[in-house]
């Protein structure tokens, strides 16, 4: 695999199911609970069609047609309109340490500033201290309980920045 095989584009219909696996396949790897996450979403299996809103984004990672990863930008599920949350980031682990996961996480980050977002929120498992660390490096501040109505419940760290 080459950097220069490698493209961050919007999410098209195919990409789907792959997707999906790369998503899942994290839950397992890190023994991240399947209940209450971005596991058990409904719209796990279908992210195309659930980032087709002209306030949302979804990102895909490409290697000539394979999928390695993604991340999004969606409004916050109950929650005041101008607080976006970053969501469903997961990568296969041929590209973590590469770089591109910092690259996918700004680029949803400037995303969520196009949108006109003001706040950014984002939900994570403690188990993904790696993705916890950059989080922090970049400004996100840790809170003490879950803002809006994700029905993320065994996520245990929640962390918000405004833009």
């Amino acid at each position: 695999m080459s950097k220069d095989t490698i493209v961050i584009r919007e999410i098209q219909p195919e990409d789907n199911r792959q997707i999906e696996q790369v998503i899942r396949n994290c839950f397992y790897e890190f023994k991240i609970p399947l209940e209450g996450t971005a596991y058990s979403d409904e719209e796990t299996p279908r992210m195309f069609e659930s980032y087709q809103n002209n306030n949302d984004v979804y990102y895909v990672i490409d290697n000539n047609g394979t999928i390695l990863g993604g991340g999004g930008v969606k409004p916050l599920k109950g929650f005041e309109s101008d607080v976006c949350e970053i969501q469903k980031m997961y990568f296969s682990p041929k590209v973590r340490g590469k770089g591109y996961g910092k690259f996918m996480f700004e680029k949803c980050l400037q995303a969520a500033k196009i949108l006109g977002y003001k706040q950014c929120y984002l939900e994570s498992a403690p188990q993904l201290k790696v993705a916890v660390h950059i989080y922090e490096s970049y400004g996100f501040k840790h809170l003490k309980e879950a803002l809006g109505s994700t029905g993320h419940y065994s996520c245990g760290v929640w962390m918000l920045k405004d833009l």
